[in-house]
């Protein structure tokens, strides 16, 4: 699942006509480059979730699909449910076995299908810290769970998901933090650090960031 719902409101005058996952980056869209890895992985089935000019992301998709990918979309309406609740909306069109789950908005060379997790239920990939977001957001152990506890690294939009950890939780505006807080307090949340390349692209700033990465690694991205 990619979330593509967000308005994209720090982006400024970029996004007012260009919902924020069609913004460019070289000569792919910020989605387009997910889809395209996604199915690199080996990912056949693509949901996205839309709101705020979500038809505009689907249009640009129907009309330069080259993926082999199904796709299928989650309309929350004008106003998106946030992060939580546009998963739980969506989790009809999930399936019950773990998912993947992406924001749109980061630029990152993972690949997708190396992420696993044996117990519990589910795996969040974390980085070191960047400048604009030096508390972090979860610690890890030794031995690879998640723990509320210092030093703590920053969750990079990107984990693999059991549906089930959403069973208890209401399809209403939410953010996936709260979920994730109260898994992580029952130990089911495993944790991934990655040293590679992740960036949040959500200001004009990064985006201009990511930019000069794909200029300098074409070959690799």
């Amino acid at each position: 699942m990619i979330l593509a719902a967000g308005r994209g409101e720090r982006m400024g005058k970029l996004t007012i006509g260009t919902p924020k996952p069609l913004l460019q980056l070289g000569t792919e869209t910020l989605i387009g480059r997910h889809l395209k890895r996604l199915a690199e992985a080996g990912v056949s089935e693509v949901v996205i979730n839309l709101s705020h000019q979500g038809e505009l992301i689907r249009n640009h998709l129907v009309s330069s699909g080259r993926w082999g990918l199904r796709i299928t979309y989650s309309y929350e309406g004008e106003s998106s449910l946030d992060t939580g609740g546009g998963v739980i909306c969506a989790l009809p069109l999930l399936g019950d076995d773990p998912f993947l789950l992406v924001s749109a908005d980061v630029l990152t060379d993972i690949d997708f299908s190396s992420l696993t997790f044996s117990t519990g239920k589910g795996l969040l990939v974390l980085v070191p810290n960047p400048p604009h977001h030096s508390a972090g957001d979860f610690g890890l152990t030794s031995d690879g769970q998640l723990t509320a506890a210092p030093p703590r690294l920053t969750y990079t939009g990107i984990a693999l998901l059991d549906p089930a950890l959403f069973r208890n939780f209401k399809p209403e505006r939410q953010p996936l933090r709260p979920i994730f807080d109260s898994a992580i307090g029952q130990g089911l949340l495993a944790g991934l650090r990655y040293d590679g390349l992740w960036l949040d692209v959500g200001t004009p700033e990064r985006l201009e960031d990511a930019r000069k990465i794909i200029q300098q690694r074409k070959k690799n991205l």
